[in-house]
């Protein structure tokens, strides 16, 4: 291959940022993605994720360096082909990898000798040297190692934080075959500082699920122990806020409403599903799981709690959700805990609407489509004696917590988001 452009499929959330580096480093850039309107929004310089700028993607669009596409068949234009898509869990918590595969099937016969394709889509050991490598080498008669080049590098996007840099991101890359690692390590080298080689695509696989286990099951030890303290009458929140200052020996996770996004909730699964395959157990996943899918119920029994201080029931009564994204400051609301709550009070009889100024309409979903094209209502002090509870699901920082705290009649806060303000009140309740 002669050609240096840098083709990555999937121009989502991780997807597009990386784009972007690229470009920003000096590459040619060619993004390719199924969905037209995400296309024509980039060819016009337009952006459809809160913390990518459009001028960002007009800056790159205009030097030359970044252009987007759904033609597949421009892979042959392209020196290496990242794939960002989706990983899901299909409906009985088994691992989904059709959008892999299917990219896979789409771009296998435009895949030109010396080509390097990689795989960033969270998923189990495996699936980039057997799944991935046999769909790519039938729909090519080209073989991986031999007449082009495999790896697999997680992707390590944390939106939302101020701090998170794709090019300061220490990069983790585990290639097919000793050669299909150097070939990776000197492509990711142009747009990322630090490389982190392992010894293979499966390595590297299992990196990007043991750093979400690690997650899943800590925050899973903080909800339950918010449950146990709040028996005792010990606000949980106060007493991360003292662990934390010990200097070793201690990391703080957060507990709230359930997880949410596109990894926590649904990676540790992969490796759940696949475990078995080789008569293994993973206990502590498994038990992280349920404690963390129980905290929307926890959340509803706090809801009727508050609600009955003033002789309420969930029934019949009206209630404002603020935030709808699954973390703070990001518009992101896949796999959000807001939305299994909106449908536990839907189904105790409430009426529920939400507050998000960075999800003003709610875009159609494989798991929540009943919810699409309901918008968020305005927040002021009109609105807020219009509803019987307030339930803070996500603490954005855009929110007026203030105007909150002031008109509302009773808060049920999963966030710790009005701790300062409200704390004592007879009218707030921690959940």
């Amino acid at each position: 291959m002669t050609s240096s452009t840098i083709g990555i499929i999937g121009l989502g959330y991780v997807g597009l940022p990386l784009s972007l580096q690229f470009a920003r480093t000096g590459s040619t850039v060619l993004g390719f993605d199924i969905d037209p309107d995400k296309i024509n929004s980039l060819q016009a310089g337009e952006s459809y994720i809160l913390h990518i700028s459009a001028d960002s993607i007009r800056c790159q669009r205009d030097a030359g360096r970044f252009s987007a596409t759904t033609d597949f068949a421009r892979v042959r234009e392209c020196e290496a082909v990242i794939i960002c898509v989706p990983t899901p869990l299909a409906k009985h918590r088994e691992p989904d990898l059709t959008y892999v595969l299917n990219t896979g099937r789409a771009i296998a016969p435009h895949l030109q000798p010396g080509q390097l394709v990689v795989l960033e889509s969270t998923t189990y050991p495996g699936t980039t040297d057997t799944e991935l490598r046999r769909v790519l080498e039938e729909g090519s008669n080209l073989k991986a190692g031999v007449d082009f080049h495999l790896a697999f590098s997680p992707e390590r996007e944390d939106p939302g934080n101020p701090q998170s840099d794709v090019a300061v991101i220490p990069k983790i890359v585990g290639g097919y075959t000793e050669d299909c690692q150097k070939h990776a390590l000197s492509v990711y080298g142009r747009a990322i500082k630090t490389l982190v080689p392992v010894e293979s695509c499966r390595v590297a696989e299992a990196v990007k699920l043991t750093e979400n286990i690690f997650r899943a099951v800590n925050i899973a030890m903080v909800n339950e122990l918010k449950v146990v303290y709040a028996a005792m009458g010990i606000d949980v929140w106060d007493v991360i806020d003292a662990a934390k200052t010990k200097p070793f020996g201690f990391m703080p996770f957060y507990p709230g409403p359930g997880l949410g996004g596109h990894c926590i909730p649904i990676d540790p699964f992969y490796l759940t599903w696949k475990a078995r395959e080789y008569g293994q157990e993973t206990r502590f996943i498994e038990l992280a799981g349920e404690v963390n899918t129980a905290m929307p119920a926890y959340v509803i029994q706090r809801v009727g709690e508050a609600l009955s201080s003033l002789h309420l029931t969930i029934r019949d009564s009206r209630i404002l959700m603020i935030g709808i994204a699954y973390k703070s400051n990001v518009d992101d609301d896949r796999e959000s805990p807001a939305y299994v709550l909106w449908d536990m009070l839907e189904q105790q009889g409430a009426e529920v609407d939400y507050h998000d100024p960075h999800v003003p309409v709610i875009r159609p979903s494989r798991e929540h489509a009943h919810f699409a094209g309901r918008r968020s209502v305005e927040l002021d002090a009109g609105t807020l004696a219009d509803y019987d509870l307030v339930l803070v699901a996500t603490n954005h920082k855009v929110v007026n917590t203030a105007l909150i705290a002031e008109h509302a009649r009773l808060v049920v806060d999963s966030r710790n988001a009005l701790s300062t303000l409200m704390k004592g009140r007879p009218n707030y309740f921690k959940a």
